[in-house]
């Protein structure tokens, strides 16, 4: 069993591999021409845009991998149905459910491969590509992404309401354009803050900078006018439960959040009573993406069984790749409609799994016993 699973394994890593190379040397080249025509505005050489079209490599291979996994087992199960070879293992004692194991575990090796990806590399070569780029073109804030928080805090005895805005975040995580605006409990507008710019700590402190600050205090006297209070600080501190980690998750786009990421993110609109439908579907979506690799690797069994003498072989293989693209589809058609129709966020992440698997597992089903 031995041989027959190094046998398996060399022939459909080497395939997979193959096909996750094509891709990303073509997707490589779109970034690369995109990257060009941006850095020769600046005045930056074609190495530094190469460079910059590297680092977004690993996003394209974590949205890439599980359709070079689908093409990549089906044409080596194809290549191998049609030389026979494979009808020689089964001969040989190479059992159905003895197949489905040997590839469950390599598709398990392919999900953690996608799973260390998706949360660990993209995310990181993503954000230096930001700091490469901000010092080529010489700009602090590549890519202005802001964001609007919400947090609640007790301010001498009654429970005020705050409304943050994040103008931008530098490539160096300081958060520039700071604007607070503090709520009594009836939703009358008490304070409001304005910063250049902010640094936020891991327990919530921020230290903002170039401070203004606007007080409404209670009027005196039969016309109860309010109070206006204006300062200037070139330095204060406020104590939030924003902290650093849900700050980064805001600003960020959720596509680039790590799984954890989204889980905090999630955890904090739901406390502060905000929609968190979107960032749930995308929490969930990111956390059933790896297991994709099973169900291309089942998608890609029943080729196994195909006779190739038969003929027709090309174009079943062609609708078993037309199949593994309808699932990416479907699964991202699933997730707008998720949060259109308010469905349950986990439903609307595994059901289009769920059904593919079903149906591979009942296609192979089928072959194993008729055909």
């Amino acid at each position: 069993m031995r041989t027959v699973r190094r046998l398996l394994y060399r022939d459909i890593i080497g395939s997979v591999v193959l096909v996750s190379l094509g891709f990303l040397a073509l997707f490589f080249f779109f970034d690369f021409v995109d990257e060009i025509e941006r850095m020769s505005r600046a005045g930056v050489g074609a190495g530094k845009a190469a460079l910059l079209a590297l680092m977004d490599t690993p996003g394209h291979f974590y949205e890439l991998f599980p359709i070079a996994v689908l093409i990549g087992t089906i044409f080596s199960l194809a290549r191998l149905a049609q030389s026979s070879e494979f009808t020689i293992l089964r001969t040989g004692g190479l059992g159905p459910g003895r197949a489905l194991s040997l590839l469950a575990s390599l598709a398990f090796v392919f999900a953690a491969l996608t799973f260390v990806t998706g949360d660990w590399a993209a995310p990181y070569f993503e954000r230096q590509g930001d700091v490469m780029r901000a010092r080529f073109v010489g700009d602090k804030a590549p890519s202005p992404r802001g964001a609007w928080l919400k947090d609640r805090q007790a301010v001498d005895g009654q429970e005020r309401s705050f409304s943050v805005n994040v103008g931008r975040a530098s490539s160096s995580g300081q958060l520039q354009d700071i604007r607070i605006y503090e709520f009594d409990p009836h939703g009358g507008l008490v304070a409001r803050i304005q910063a250049k710019t902010a640094s936020v700590g891991a327990q919530g402190l921020w230290r903002l900078a170039d401070v203004d600050r606007t007080d409404w205090l209670g009027g005196t006297g039969a016309n109860r006018a309010p109070l206006v209070r204006e300062t200037h600080e070139d330095h204060w501190d406020w104590q939030s439960s924003l902290h650093a980690g849900v700050i980064a998750a805001a600003v960020l786009p959720a596509t680039s959040m790590s799984t954890i990421e989204l889980y905090r993110y999630t955890q904090h609109l739901s406390a502060q009573e905000q929609s968190a439908q979107a960032h749930n579907i995308q929490f969930w979506h990111k956390a059933f993406y790896p297991f994709a690799c099973f169900v291309m690797v089942a998608l890609a069994l029943p080729f196994a069984y195909l006779h190739g003498r038969a003929g027709g072989i090309s174009l079943k293989v062609f609708g078993g790749i037309m199949l593994g693209i309808s699932f990416v589809l479907l699964n991202n058609v699933a997730e707008h409609l998720g949060l259109l129709k308010d469905w349950t966020p986990w439903t609307v992440a595994a059901a289009p799994s769920l059904a593919y698997l079903a149906l591979s597992l009942g296609a192979f089903g089928w072959l194993v016993r008729y055909r």
